[in-house]
């Protein structure tokens, strides 16, 4: 990150600008910094301005207590006005949550997409995440970060084996010290559930993603944000999974930014 910028209460936004022309602020996930969603970047930069940014708490950002989704909010609008008061937002995952609350939010935003939001289209997966909310909680407020990894880990479904491998590998360490940063994305998601009241109120285009080889839930989840958005659109992308290829992603989000 070779930028920087300054939100609302003070915290330190690090961030990196590629290419020229209508403003894209990347967005990354849980677990995961500007540098997640650089490989997207690139071919999006051939016809855009585009930022990627280590979110608070994250990479070279700062971070600044008590944390809240609207400090995150005013993030985007600081990173927003640092490239021209105006910028189309993707977010991923998660991080595709904060891009639809900060568009519901009314800031300057041209158009949202967002891949795999892991909105929970069934109860069980409320309760699911209602019970990760609890142990997660507990788990960082004793400071015991290996754990709480482990536990979004498992949310994600996956295997315990690899979980027990992955706190073998050299990965681990940057891996604990991205996991306070967990009990944000935990807020940005807030129930679980898809927010249809917010959604309601974003007045731009929205184009929700999925991968066609994802878990049918993401695709439902992804359905339910275009349904819910007054400009939603779905599209699901052959063969992708969560782990989205960024030569398939970055056609499909270049031709819906286009001006």
């Amino acid at each position: 990150m070779d930028k920087k910028t300054t939100s609302r209460d003070g915290t330190s936004l690090a961030y990196q600008r590629t290419g020229q022309g209508p403003a894209v602020i990347l967005i990354s996930g849980a677990m995961s910094t500007g540098a997640t969603v650089a490989p997207l970047a690139r071919p999006l930069s051939e016809r855009f301005s585009v930022v990627s940014y280590d979110r608070r708490g994250r990479g070279e950002s700062g971070d600044t207590a008590p944390y809240a989704v609207a400090r995150e909010v005013e993030d985007l609008a600081a990173l927003i006005e640092a490239v021209g008061g105006e910028a189309a937002l993707y977010g991923v995952s998660s991080g595709g949550a904060l891009a639809l609350e900060a568009a519901a939010s009314g800031l300057p935003v041209r158009r949202v997409a967002v891949y795999e939001t892991p909105f929970a289209v069934h109860e069980e997966g409320v309760k699911e995440r209602s019970e990760y909310t609890e142990r997660l909680t507990e788990a960082l407020a004793q400071g015991r970060r290996g754990d709480a990894v482990e536990l979004f880990l498992r949310l994600t479904g996956l295997a315990e084996k690899m979980i027990q491998g992955a706190r073998q590998s050299p990965m681990w360490a940057g891996m604990e010290a991205l996991a306070p940063s967990l009990a944000y994305d935990d807020a940005v998601m807030g129930d679980g559930r898809v927010p249809r009241d917010r959604l309601a109120s974003i007045t731009v285009p929205v184009l929700a993603l999925a991968g066609g080889a994802s878990p049918a839930w993401m695709r439902e989840a992804a359905q339910a944000v275009a349904e819910a958005a007054p400009e939603g659109m779905y599209r699901a992308l052959e063969g992708e999974t969560h782990m989205v290829d960024p030569t398939v992603l970055a056609p499909v989000l270049a031709e819906f930014f286009a001006p």
